[in-house]
């Protein structure tokens, strides 16, 4: 299924952005030239945070899983375009089942690892989606469970397979599943016209109160990788690790798919410490390592070799960078929700540059190379903040079939860019990052209703949800609560409610504030930066 209009299509092509090669050819060219390079080595610590034993898996035998179960997905009737949901962590069963799909040309959504069951069920009904896969646990969640949840209430789900050690009854066991059938599956590729420019994925962006599917062809992957490849200086075989999780443009704009493109080793993390993750890549001899930007320094100084590259991955969370001198190839990487990302190498003077307006060329900014991306702003309107406009062959469309194109019109300027809705902030040079830290990336939309949420446990006469920028993470939620006459209320049991709610992990507090009132603006309604800078003057107040 494509999705992109042909004019642009053709346009990318011509460039040289676009070409004829699918994600998953990109894996099997590397296995047939090299097919005794390892290619995916699981964390050490896997049985920690998922079941099953960690795994290593030569290029040859993955190339071989990948065609099973591609043959696989066939043989139980997942047709092209056939979307496939999946929540797991980072593994190599869980790169093995998302190229599969991708090979037998289904299309991968790829959900947040937060998400709750409700989060997952409404997403996939909205996409139509076939399939979903999810791994047995993510620390102490049982995903599996809730993945057989949320087939019982989808009855458009056919199949729903299970990745790890413990799977509940009602799942289809892959690894057993495969072992059992023995050698017999064999693969034979389709023919499709363009297979590149069809659709591979369905990630996800957050809209106010909504989550809003952005769909993603083969080229659009590439093309934002080939930023990331060009500023990093990413070498063939070179030794990836991946911290983040693959469910967007960070875990596979700018850890997946370079892999892909350069045939490397992709070593897989889940990230518990800083710690761990930097004895995880000095004990693999990491060439390249992806860290939230704000963790950088840190990881800088506890990384032994000094050749080791750091992606220095920025949202529109982070505050302000500091300046410092690494001691190694420093690259930024300016992610725009999963609409764009733009990556910059650090100069010597180690200060982050301000996002200049205009266009991007890749690799590596040659201005001769095609452009990857180009960037504008809005006007700036009745004092409201700019947002941030994109265009360029690694910009995806937005929708997911039931796009109108009204909507469309509305979110494509009538040159062509598309309109993120991410407010930014213009400076000298440029914008500083993607946005204004807060609300957006916490996929919060509109705190009054996370202020009624707050409210329905027993005892709370009033609550008030609002943000603390925190110094590494850029931004965090935190509750306000004013408890009834008498009513004593108890931080724990309140967070044990809403777990049990099911209430959106983006939407528990990280800590909770108890006060006798909630201060007010002059019309009545809560002021929340006077909670803010309560918080931020009496940490000692808050649970």
């Amino acid at each position: 299924m494509k999705v992109t209009d042909e004019s642009l299509s053709k346009e990318y092509h011509e460039s040289g952005a676009w070409s004829d090669l699918p994600l998953d050819e990109l894996f099997r060219q590397t296995a047939g030239k090299h097919p005794s390079r390892l290619a995916l080595v699981d964390a050490p610590d896997r049985e920690v945070w998922t079941g099953g034993a960690p795994r290593q898996l030569t290029y040859a035998q993955a190339d071989r899983e990948i065609d099973r179960l591609a043959a696989f997905y066939r043989m139980v009737g997942l047709t092209a375009d056939h979307v496939i949901g999946v929540q797991a962590p980072n593994t190599v069963d869980t790169v093995i089942a998302v190229l599969a799909a991708l090979r037998a040309d289904l299309i991968v959504s790829p959900l947040p690892l937060h998400w709750r069951q409700k989060n997952v069920l409404e997403a996939l009904n909205s996409i139509g989606a076939k399939g979903f896969i999810a791994a047995d646990r993510v620390e102490t969640r049982n995903v599996a469970t809730a993945a057989r949840d949320v087939a019982a209430d989808l009855f458009s789900l056919r199949f729903v397979f299970g990745l790890g050690k413990d799977i509940p009854d009602g799942l289809i066991e892959l690894g057993p599943m495969l072992a059992e059938m023995g050698e017999g599956l064999e693969f034979t590729p389709a023919e499709r016209p363009d297979p590149a420019d069809h659709t591979a994925t369905i990630c996800w962006s957050r809209s106010g109160e909504e989550n809003v599917p952005v769909t993603r062809c083969h080229n659009h992957w590439i093309a934002a990788s080939q930023m990331v490849i060009g500023e990093a200086h990413i070498k063939d075989a070179s030794a990836i690790l991946v911290p983040y999780s693959l469910s967007g443009l960070t875990g596979l704009g700018g850890g997946l798919v370079p892999w892909l493109c350069t045939g490397g080793t992709l070593h897989l993390h889940h990230p518990t410490s800083l710690a761990n993750l930097a004895a995880h890549a000095n004990s693999v001899k990491a060439d390249v390592v992806i860290t939230p930007g704000p963790l950088a320094q840190t990881l800088d100084r506890k990384l032994s070799d000094n050749k080791t590259t750091i992606l220095a991955a920025w949202n529109i969370a982070a505050p302000h960078p500091s300046t410092f001198v690494a001691r190694r190839r420093l690259v930024d990487v300016h992610i725009a929700d999963e609409f764009a990302l733009v990556a910059k190498a650090r100069g010597p003077s180690a200060k982050m540059k301000a996002t200049a307006l205009g266009k991007y060329s890749g690799p590596n900014g040659c201005e001769s190379g095609p452009a990857l991306l180009e960037i504008a702003v809005t006007d700036e309107v009745e004092e409201q903040a700019p947002t941030l406009l994109v265009k360029g062959p690694m910009v995806p469309e937005t929708g997911w079939r039931t796009i109108s194109s009204e909507e469309r019109r509305v979110r494509w300027e009538g040159t062509g860019y598309l309109n993120t809705n991410i407010k930014v902030e213009l400076v000298e040079g440029g914008i500083a990052g993607f946005g204004i830290p807060g609300l957006y990336a916490l996929g919060t939309g509109n705190l009054e209703t996370i202020d009624l949420i707050y409210t329905s446990y027993q005892g709370i006469k009033e609550a008030a949800a609002f943000i603390v920028e925190a110094p590494v993470l850029g931004a965090r939620m935190y509750a306000a609560l004013v408890p009834e006459p008498g009513n004593v209320p108890d931080a724990g049991a309140f967070f044990a409610y809403l777990d049990a709610a099911g209430v959106d992990l983006a939407k528990i507090p990280y800590r909770v504030l108890i006060l006798q009132s909630l201060p007010r603006n002059q019309d009545g309604t809560i002021c929340r930066e006077r909670l803010t800078m309560r918080t931020q003057r009496q940490p000692a107040a808050v649970a």
